[in-house]
């Protein structure tokens, strides 16, 4: 299957847009929350759970729909998921009560499981093998963008013209990216793709992946599930220098994905090693220095970026070593990549009442540590095995 360049480059700015509502779309309600529980006459906790309940949505899905939706052409399965996107959002932007709201976020979350499954093998398939790893991070740039800009200005917006608004903008993106995604991604079958095996393909390899990825961001998110209690408890920062420092580690995200992104194609293992060492070595280093607060928000911005960069070669990997089909393997990494969410966010709760906000950056760079020695395992048994 060939495409001109300048339709594959479109095709890929699409789905970086496409991402970006996504992501922003699943953190909304983290912005707006005290203004949705005020207006639904709900406890914040339960609308925390329109997140939680996001991830663990995903990861039930996204293995049964990829599976049910194997053989439809993508520029149809695709188009088809952005238009649902934008009729779930208005539905929730017109929610009467938590459980329509609830309900709409369920079915948005359904339509992220199916588009992390799918999205990474169709637009990489349009480009090259030997260019695919910078595809991935200028696709992942998307993701990365919705933390920095995407729920920042949804806030603003919701602050401003009422909680219902940003969802009503994302309802309008969802309909341009649709017709878009019908312009502009070719019509096939899923399985004549360019993309749709693995380039090195190793069922072994694929586990590791899997089990490095979801003890990696349990790691991850452990911590940055819960970096406010830390940067406000632990180092003593005002709350009003939170917006700045998290905006500092997203950018760094940002940065750190379209770095990572010159290395995928070349050095795919230590594209992996190298952010979770770095991962690794910032928390150890903010359990040791959390206090000092220059050293916390450089700390913090290193953490943003090696997460970013780390879940951008997970996916560059997964192309290369998927033992079947791409569109399964990866979503079993969003499987393992959304537990891995959920379980971050659990241990760290759990620890925030006892130890407190002080032990998480020691205990996520214990497992983020854990998974480094996976990775290094698995590559020194594979250089064993070629001598």
């Amino acid at each position: 299957m060939r495409v001109s360049t300048r339709r594959a480059r479109g095709a890929l700015g699409v789905m970086a847009l496409a991402a970006f509502a996504f992501v922003t779309t699943e953190l909304l309600p983290i912005g707006l929350l005290t203004f949705i529980a005020e207006d639904l006459r709900r406890s914040r906790t339960e609308v925390g759970l329109l997140v939680s309940g996001y991830a663990v949505v995903v990861v039930l899905g996204s293995v049964p729909l990829t599976v049910l939706t194997d053989r439809v052409p993508r520029r149809l399965l695709i188009g088809a998921t952005m238009a649902l996107f934008a009729v779930s959002n208005g539905v929730a932007a017109l929610a009467d009560s938590y459980a329509v709201l609830a309900g709409a976020r369920l079915v948005t979350a359904l339509g992220q499981a199916l588009f992390w499954s799918i999205a990474s093998a169709t637009v990489t398939g349009l480009f090259p093998l030997e260019v695919r790893g910078r595809v991935v991070a200028l696709f992942s740039t998307g993701a990365a963008l919705a933390p920095v800009l995407g729920v920042p200005i949804g806030t603003w917006f919701g602050q401003h013209f009422g909680w219902r608004a940003p969802f009503v903008a994302m309802a309008v993106a969802g309909i341009a990216i649709a017709a878009a995604v019908v312009a502009l991604i070719p019509s096939y079958r899923p399985e004549a793709g360019g993309a749709a095996r693995g380039s090195a393909p190793s069922r072994g390899r694929f586990r590791v992946l899997l089990a490095v990825t979801a003890v990696a961001v349990t790691g991850f998110l452990t911590l940055n599930t819960y970096v406010t209690p830390f940067l406000l408890d632990v180092t003593g920062f005002a709350p009003s220098a939170l917006a700045p420092l998290l905006f500092a580690s997203g950018a760094a995200g940002v940065a750190g994905t379209l770095t990572v992104g010159r290395f995928l194609d070349v050095r795919p293992v230590a594209s992996l090693a190298v952010p979770l060492g770095v991962g690794v070595a910032a928390m150890l280093a903010l359990w040791a220095f959390g206090r000092v607060e220059v050293l916390t928000v450089v700390l913090v911005s290193a953490v943003g970026a090696a997460f970013s960069a780390f879940a951008t070669a997970v996916q560059s990997r997964m192309l290369q070593v998927a033992p079947g089909s791409t569109d399964l393997a990866s979503a079993g990494v969003s499987t393992a990549f959304n537990a891995g969410i959920a379980a971050g966010s659990v241990l760290g709760g759990a620890i925030l009442p006892g130890p407190g906000p002080r032990l998480l950056p020691v205990v996520a760079g214990l497992l983020a540590l854990v998974a480094f020695g996976l990775l290094a395992g698995d590559a020194r048994r594979v250089r064993e095995t070629s001598r």
